[in-house]
C-alpha cells in the first residue's frame, strides 16, 4: 500500500491567511521529502474555512520545490470553469512538473460555490460531463477547435494563424492525456462505475462512513467489467483522518479534544451536510434520524488516531471492513500545532506504513 496526501483544506475562518498557505505548502513539501506517492489539493472560491481557492495555482506555486511527488487537483470543480482554460491550465502544470500532474475532476460539492457562478439551479452533472468531454477533446485534436455544446462553444476557426502558433491550444506531456481521477463521496457512487468505463480512478472520500467506503469497490469494478478492463485495487485510492503521535496522551488530545484541528474540520463538515440534506454520508445505518447523526460519533467512527503501532492496528482494520486498496490518502488538516502536525506525517511515513505493509506481505504470503 502506498501513502498518499489530500487535503481540501479547512483552517479557522480568522487566521491569517498567508500563515494557512504557507503551512499547506510546507505540509506538501514535507509529504515529498517523505517519499509520499502522490498529493492533491482542492479548491473553493467562496469559503474563507476551505481557503484555497484555486488548486492549479497552488500547484504552480509549489512545483518547483517538489523532486519526486506527483501532484493532483483535488479537484477542478469544472462546471464553474471554462473548457478551453481548464485545458490550458491543466496541459501547462502537466508540462511544468514534467508529467508528475494528475488531473482532479468534479462538478464541486460547494453550494456557495456553484450559486457564485451562476449554476446552482443547472444541471452541473451535465455541465460536468460536457466539460471534460471538451478539455480531452481539445487535447486529443488539432486546431482549428469547432466544438460546440449546450453549455459552452470552443473554436479558433475565425481568428486562427497556425503558422505562427495563434489559435493552438498546447497539449499535455503526458499522451493522451494526464492520468484522471475522481472523488467518490456517495454511497454505491454510479459516478464511479461511469468513471471507471472511461478508464479514470476513484479517491473514496475521508468523510464517509467505512460502510460507504466499501461500496465503492463493487461499483469500479462493474465499470471497469463493462469495457474489459482489470479491475485493480492498486488503482483505488481511500482518503483517511489520520493522526499519529509518539504517545497516546498527545495523540488522544490532539484527535479529540474540543479544540482539536480534527474535530473542527468534521463540525465544519457536518454543519455543511446537515444545511444541504447530505447527512447520509455520514450515517452508519441510512435509517438513523438526522438527530441521531452528531459530532462525537462522526469523529469517533472517521478518524484514526494514536502510536504508531495502534495507527497501524487500526489501517489494517479498515482495510479489512472496506477491502484492498492501493493508496491511503493521509487527510491533511489544520496545523492547530505545527509540531505535532509534521510528527504526524513523519510517522505515518516512517513507522505506520512500514508496518501495514509488512502485515499486509505476511498475510498475502500465508494464503
Amino acid at each position: 500500500m502506498k501513502i498518499g496526501f489530500f487535503t481540501m483544506p479547512i483552517h479557522p475562518v480568522d487566521k491569517d491567511w498567508r500563515k494557512s498557505l504557507a503551512e499547506d505548502r510546507e505540509a506538501f513539501l514535507l509529504a515529498d521529502d517523505l517519499g509520499f506517492n502522490e498529493a492533491y489539493v482542492g479548491e473553493h472560491v467562496t469559503d474563507a474555512a476551505e481557503n484555497i481557492t484555486n488548486c492549479g495555482t497552488f500547484i504552480a506555486w509549489i512545483a518547483a520545490a517538489t523532486k519526486q511527488i506527483r501532484l493532483g487537483t483535488g479537484t477542478v470543480n469544472m462546471p464553474n470553469g471554462h473548457p478551453a482554460a481548464i485545458a490550458a491550465q491543466a496541459a501547462m502544470l502537466d508540462h511544468m512538473l514534467d508529467g508528475r500532474f494528475i488531473f482532479g475532476i468534479s462538478p464541486g460539492g460547494l453550494a456557495s460555490d456553484a450559486e457564485v457562478f451562476g449554476n446552482l439551479d443547472a444541471d452541473r452533472q451535465a455541465m460536468f460531463l460536457e466539460c471534460i468531454d471538451m478539455v480531452l477533446e481539445i487535447w486529443q485534436r488539432d486546431a482549428p477547435y469547432d466544438i460546440k455544446g449546450r453549455f459552452w462553444d470552443i473554436s479558433t476557426a475565425r481568428t486562427q494563424m497556425t503558422e505562427i502558433g495563434q489559435g493552438i491550444m498546447t497539449k499535455p506531456l503526458q499522451r493522451p492525456h494526464p492520468p484522471i481521477v475522481v472523488t467518490a463521496v456517495a454511497p454505491f457512487s454510479k459516478g464511479v462505475t461511469e468513471a471507471a468505463a472511461r478508464g479514470w480512478d476513484p479517491i473514496s472520500a475521508n468523510f464517509l462512513m467505512p460502510e460507504w467506503v466499501a461500496s465503492h469497490w463493487p461499483k469500479y469494478a462493474e465499470g471497469c467489467n463493462r469495457v474489459g478492463r482489470p479491475a485493480d485495487p492498486a488503482n483505488w485510492r481511500v482518503a483517511k483522518s489520520v493522526l499519529v503521535a509518539d504517545d497516546m496522551a498527545t495523540a488522544r488530545a490532539y484527535a479529540t479534544d474540543p479544540d482539536s484541528p480534527y474535530r473542527f474540520y468534521y463540525s465544519q463538515l457536518l454543519t455543511k451536510m446537515r444545511k444541504h440534506g447530505r447527512l447520509n454520508l455520514f450515517k452508519p445505518d441510512q435509517s438513523m434520524a438526522d438527530d441521531e447523526v452528531t459530532l462525537d460519533m462522526i469523529c469517533d467512527r472517521l478518524i484514526i488516531w494514536g502510536t504508531p503501532d495502534k495507527v497501524a492496528d487500526d489501517i489494517l482494520a479498515f482495510r479489512d471492513e472496506v477491502g484492498d486498496f492501493g493508496t491511503l490518502l493521509y487527510a491533511g488538516k489544520d496545523w492547530a500545532d505545527p509540531e505535532i502536525g509534521r510528527r504526524s506525517m513523519i510517522l505515518a511515513a516512517e513507522k505506520v506504513m512500514p508496518a501495514v505493509n509488512a502485515a499486509i506481505g505476511t498475510s498475502v504470503a500465508a494464503q
